[in-house]
């Protein structure tokens, strides 16, 4: 179970070294369809040796990945970052060469001395970023269908067969690239099997096509509840290309011969199913209770509510991943952090929150977005940004602003609970925000429960802890 990875011992995480990394090198083959592995040189803080075992977790975000490889008190043992290598292919980014270079970069980038410890390794990628691939070779029938990118043009297809307010009801999910990809292009339908971007990369490494993780699944329309299929799914002539589903963190089988020999890892390493890269962010948090969550302040504000109900409501973008035997649901408003930064500077930020009398109610109600509409709390595509009236004092203005946020995060714990989730008790705090004291004790405040920052939120962390998991298991 996630909640048996969250040791209450691990109050602290000493990194006892680092691997820093500079250009590419050599380039080395590890067979016909693997991409070229880029060696790095080390800078290491000490010559470490690894004693005992030892877990490997890959986090690929948007813009680049990371690796953290802990031991079994949850301790970094060694940890690094890759930006993706921006290949080109007829004026397009190729995603898929970009993302297996890095794979095989960061596995190069893992100090020599530590990888035959390693006992097993996992992998989260972008939610609803999705691959077709050829059910034989593995290599891709089209181009990725990224996880920002919408298909309108499928949605009314895909509303027509499920449930009403269904996770999948939205352009952007990955059953409607799936029907998208099934009605648009001449892609061979017999021999394919779709894929996620984490389910791919581990393919990668153990080599068995066609299997995913019900957190991944969970938009293509997998029921992580009776851990199937729904029939009107399956009822579908493209229900043929879905993968099978485990729980994130199973042992799929081990790392590849080929793989395993070049680059120098145990033969009893195992892979193991992945997870999306906020579900790994947020185990990542040792949020492991009913009732405790996790607020992310970044560019948007981000809730993730541990409960032991299901809550699902595509109207409010409402929905829950399972976590084991409990449910992490979850909303995201438009307001956030990029607003702040479209006012102040980093620099005024931190000298203007200082003054900040945080015991203080702000008596100025504002709505903070960038843009017109919000989704979460409320259901408003014309809502329009709230900003004035602007108080002479900056100090005040700022003061209103971050309160307003704060009733925007109350709100949605309080929507959260109308639909039917666990009450929030606790909330651990990730993202640019967290660093923001003044902030935290006015969340306290308006919250009206403890509210403090995360001491780990890298999503490449949670997915060590999915390897743990697996190794265990």
């Amino acid at each position: 179970m996630v909640a048996s990875l969250h040791n209450p011992s691990w109050n602290s995480y000493p990194r006892t070294l680092t691997s820093k990394m500079s250009g590419c090198n050599v380039f080395n083959k590890l067979e016909s369809r693997s991409a070229s592995v880029r060696a790095s040189e080390y800078t290491m803080d000490v010559d470490v040796k690894a004693e005992g075992k030892l877990y490997l977790g890959m986090d690929f975000g948007t813009s680049g990945a990371r690796y953290s490889l802990i031991d079994k008190d949850g301790n970094i043992q060694a940890e690094g970052k890759r930006d993706y290598p921006l290949h080109m292919s007829e004026e397009a980014v190729d995603w898929v060469k970009s993302w297996r270079t890095t794979l095989f970069a960061l596995l190069e980038d893992i100090p020599v001395s530590l990888r035959a410890a390693v006992a097993s390794i996992s992998v989260d990628g972008t939610s609803a970023t999705t691959l077709i691939v050829d059910s034989t070779t593995g290599e891709p029938l089209c181009r990725p269908l990224l996880y920002n990118e919408s298909y309108p043009e499928a949605l009314p297809l895909v509303k027509a067969i499920a449930p009403v307010n269904h996770t999948v009801c939205s352009g952007s999910s990955t059953l409607c690239k799936l029907v998208h990809w099934w009605n648009f292009f001449k892609s061979a339908k017999k021999s394919a099997v779709l894929l996620h971007q984490a389910d791919w990369l581990l393919w990668l490494l153990h080599g068995r096509l066609g299997i995913s993780d019900y957190n991944n699944a969970l938009k293509v329309g997998y029921d992580p509840e009776t851990e199937s299929y729904p029939p009107w799914l399956l009822a579908q002539p493209y229900s043929r290309v879905l993968p099978t589903v485990l729980s994130p963190g199973s042992t799929i089988g081990p790392m590849k011969e080929v793989v395993r020999t070049h680059l120098g890892f145990p033969k009893d390493c195992v892979i193991c199913t992945g997870t999306t890269d906020s579900i790994a962010a947020f185990i990542a948090a040792r949020a492991n209770q009913p009732g405790q969550s996790v607020t992310s302040l970044g560019s948007t504000l981000a809730i993730k509510l541990l409960s032991t109900q299901r809550v699902e409501d595509a109207r409010f973008g409402v929905y829950s991943h399972r976590l084991d035997d409990k449910w992490l649901v979850g909303g995201a408003s438009n307001t956030g952090g990029a607003v702040l930064r479209q006012i102040f500077t980093d620099e005024q930020l931190q000298k203007l929150s200082e003054q900040i009398d945080s015991s203080e109610v702000s008596p100025l109600d504002y709505y903070p977005l960038l843009d017109i509409g919000e989704r979460f709390p409320v259901a408003d595509p014309e809502m329009e940004p709230r900003l004035h009236p602007r108080p002479a004092s900056d100090v005040e203005y700022l003061h209103g602003i971050l309160e307003s946020i704060a009733r925007i995060e109350a709100k949605g714990y309080s929507l959260l609970k109308e639909l039917g989730a666990t009450p929030v008790e606790e909330v651990f705090t990730a993202g640019g925000g967290s660093r923001n004291k003044k902030w935290i004790a006015i969340r306290e405040r308006v919250l009206g429960l403890p509210v403090r920052k995360a001491l780990q939120t890298e999503a490449a962390y949670g997915a060590a802890l999915l390897a743990m998991k697996g190794a265990d298991s």
